[in-house]
């Protein structure tokens, strides 16, 4: 079980990377990134998965933490699907949002590594 937990840590990191490392990188250009949606989708899963695998590996938990940090993830992913559409659509995506998304993802980060 303990390896399953592992897998999904990484593959949570991989799911930030996709939105911070995309965020970043357009920095001077901002916009949201059809792979951004991806890292969103990603993140919410294995983070979904990595709270129901808690009980069973018998791990201590900070519920209040995971629950913002759910929260945050739950916006990330939906401003992350409305930059994503508008961004196959061709259309504008506003600075506004594309830092939002970024921002946001990099906040859950420092969350996740700097709350006790």
């Amino acid at each position: 079980m303990n390896i399953v937990y592992n897998v999904m840590v990484f593959l949570h990191i991989i799911g930030a990377a996709m939105i911070v490392g995309i965020w970043i990188g357009q920095m001077k250009k901002p916009t949201v990134h059809p792979r951004q949606f991806d890292g969103a989708m990603l993140q919410l899963i294995t983070g979904i998965i990595m709270v129901g695998l808690i009980p069973a590996l018998d791990m201590n938990a900070n519920y209040v933490k995971l629950g913002i940090k759910l929260v945050i993830a739950l916006i990330v992913g939906v401003l992350a699907f409305i930059g994503s559409r508008k961004y196959k659509k061709g259309e504008p995506v506003s600075k506004g949002l594309a830092h939002s998304v970024g921002g946001l993802a990099l906040l859950n980060v420092a969350i996740a590594t700097l709350w006790q």
